[in-house]
C-alpha cells in the first residue's frame, strides 16, 4: 500500500516539474495570438530571432532566465509579458514590425510599439532593470505653484491639473503620459486648492513650451479622457522639429532610415539653432517623412566636418548627409531665402546634388580650389562645390579629408552610416 502511495506522491511530484518546465520561458508569440498580449497587457517586451542566428542562439537562454524572474517578481496579471517571435516561421509578423536584424528587442505598452528599441546590456539583470524603469510614473507630480517655477524652461511640459488621482481624466493622462515618455515630460497636481487660480473650474491641461520659445502656453480643448485625442494632441507639441544627435542616440537616429539634414553648430549658439528650427517649421513641414532634420555639436562631431573640408572656424554649417554622401548647403545665412532650405532637400531627392557636384551650374556655384595632397606628390583632388570661390580649409582638415574619401571624384562619403547598428551584435536579413 505505501509502495502505491510513493509512486503516486512521486508522479504529482513529476507531473508539476513538467508543468513548470512548459510554462517556464519567454511566451512564444504567433500571428494568431501576438494582438491579444499585446492588446491586454501594460508592457510586453519582445524578442525578434532567428534559430540560424548566432547572436539569437546566445541570448535565448539569457531571455528565457529574465522571462522567469520578471514572473516571479511581477506575478499581476496584465503587467509583463515577456514574448519572442521566431521570424522563420513568422515572417509576417518579422515584416509587419521592420525586424531586418537578429536579434532586435521591441518593448511595447498598451499594444502600442514604442520609439526606441532596446539597445542595452544584453544581461538579465540589465534587462530586469529596464523593464522596472519602464514600470515607474512617467509623471512628475507638483504639490504647489511655486513647484512649475522649477521646471526646467529648455523642456517640453504637458501639464495637467486634476480634482483627483482617481478621476477617469487622469487616469487617461497617466496612460498618454506613460505611452509618449520618450518624446515629452508630464507633469500633474492634484492639489485643486493650492491651484486653484491654474484651474478656476474643471480640470485642465495645456503645453509649456521651452523658455527659448517665442511659443506661447497652449490649451487643450479637447476632453481630456479621450485617449487618442490627448494622444496626438500631445504628441504635435512634444515632438521636436529639429532633434538633438549626440553620439548616445546616433544609432537610433540612423536606424529610423531617413537622410539627416544636420545643423552643425558651436555648443553655445543657440541662436543658429533657432533660426534653423523655424526655418525647418516654415519650409520643411510636408517633408518630415522624408528627411530627420537634426542639430549637432560641431565640436563633438569634427569627423564629418573634416569630411566637407571645413573646421570649428567655419561654424554653422548645414549639410545633408544621405548615408552615402555629405553635400553641404551653401550658405547658412541664405537658407531662409526663396526656400533654398526646400530645394536643397528636393534637390538630394532628385539627384540634382549628386550630378551637380560633377556638373556645377556657372550661374550657382564656382568650382572650389583643387587642393593638393602633399602624401600623394602633388596629386590634387576637388572638394564640394560651393557658392563662394574663396573656400578655406586648413591642412590638417584637408589632408584627412583626402585619407577619409577613397574616390575623390566623388561626394564626400557618409560618416553618419558608420553610426548604424552595430554589426558585432546583430545578423543582418539582408546578408544571407
Amino acid at each position: 500500500m505505501w509502495i502505491k502511495q510513493i509512486q503516486i506522491i512521486v508522479t504529482f511530484i513529476l507531473f508539476n516539474e513538467f508543468i513548470v518546465d512548459v510554462q517556464s520561458g519567454a511566451i512564444q508569440l504567433t500571428s494568431s495570438n501576438i494582438d491579444s498580449i499585446l492588446s491586454s497587457n501594460e508592457l510586453v517586451f519582445v524578442n525578434f530571432y532567428a534559430n540560424w542566428c548566432r547572436f539569437s542562439q546566445m541570448l535565448d537562454p539569457i531571455y528565457n532566465e529574465l522571462a522567469d524572474k520578471v514572473a516571479r517578481e511581477f506575478p499581476q496579471p496584465g503587467l509583463v509579458v515577456i514574448g519572442k517571435v521566431d521570424c522563420d516561421s513568422e515572417g509576417a509578423l518579422a515584416a509587419k514590425y521592420h525586424v531586418n536584424k537578429y536579434p532586435t528587442l521591441k518593448l511595447y505598452r498598451y499594444g502600442q510599439m514604442t520609439k526606441k528599441e532596446y539597445r542595452g546590456a544584453r544581461q538579465v539583470d540589465a534587462f530586469f532593470d529596464h523593464i522596472k524603469k519602464q514600470l515607474e510614473s512617467s509623471i512628475q507630480k507638483i504639490s504647489g505653484p511655486s513647484d512649475l517655477m522649477t521646471l526646467d524652461a529648455k523642456k517640453r511640459f504637458i501639464i495637467g491639473h486634476f480634482d483627483s488621482d482617481q478621476s477617469d481624466n487622469y487616469r487617461n493622462f497617466v496612460k498618454v503620459a506613460n505611452l509618449l515618455r520618450d518624446e515629452c515630460h508630464f507633469v500633474a497636481s492634484t492639489n485643486k486648492d493650492e491651484f486653484r487660480s491654474e484651474r478656476p473650474t474643471d480640470d485642465i491641461v495645456y503645453y509649456r513650451p521651452p523658455r527659448t520659445f517665442e511659443d506661447r502656453e497652449t490649451y487643450y480643448m479637447g476632453l481630456i479622457n479621450e485617449e487618442e485625442s490627448l494622444k496626438t494632441w500631445s504628441k504635435e507639441k512634444c515632438l521636436a522639429l529639429v532633434r538633438e544627435i549626440t553620439f548616445e542616440n546616433a544609432e537610433e537616429l540612423t536606424d529610423e532610415g531617413l537622410p539627416f539634414l544636420i545643423l552643425f553648430h558651436r555648443a553655445d549658439d543657440h541662436q543658429s539653432v533657432g533660426l534653423f528650427e523655424k526655418e525647418v517649421a516654415k519650409q520643411l513641414m510636408n517633408e518630415r517623412s522624408s528627411i530627420n532634420c537634426l542639430h549637432a555639436d560641431g565640436a563633438k562631431f569634427i569627423h564629418p566636418l573634416q569630411h566637407l573640408g571645413k573646421s570649428q572656424s567655419d561654424l554653422p554649417i548645414l549639410a545633408i548627409d544621405s548615408f552615402r554622401h555629405m553635400f553641404l548647403f551653401p550658405d547658412f545665412n541664405e537658407m531662409s531665402k526663396d526656400g533654398k532650405l526646400l530645394q536643397f532637400v528636393k534637390d538630394l531627392h532628385s539627384e540634382k546634388l549628386h550630378q551637380e557636384f560633377h556638373n556645377p551650374s556657372p550661374t550657382t556655384t564656382t568650382k572650389a580650389p583643387a587642393i593638393v595632397d602633399q602624401e600623394n606628390k602633388g596629386e590634387s583632388v576637388h572638394l564640394p562645390k560651393t557658392s563662394s570661390s574663396n573656400v578655406e580649409v586648413s591642412s590638417e582638415s584637408s589632408n584627412k579629408f583626402l585619407k577619409s574619401n577613397s574616390d575623390p571624384s566623388s561626394p564626400p562619403e557618409s560618416v553618419f552610416i558608420r553610426l548604424t547598428p552595430n554589426r558585432q551584435r546583430y545578423s543582418f536579413r539582408d546578408e544571407l
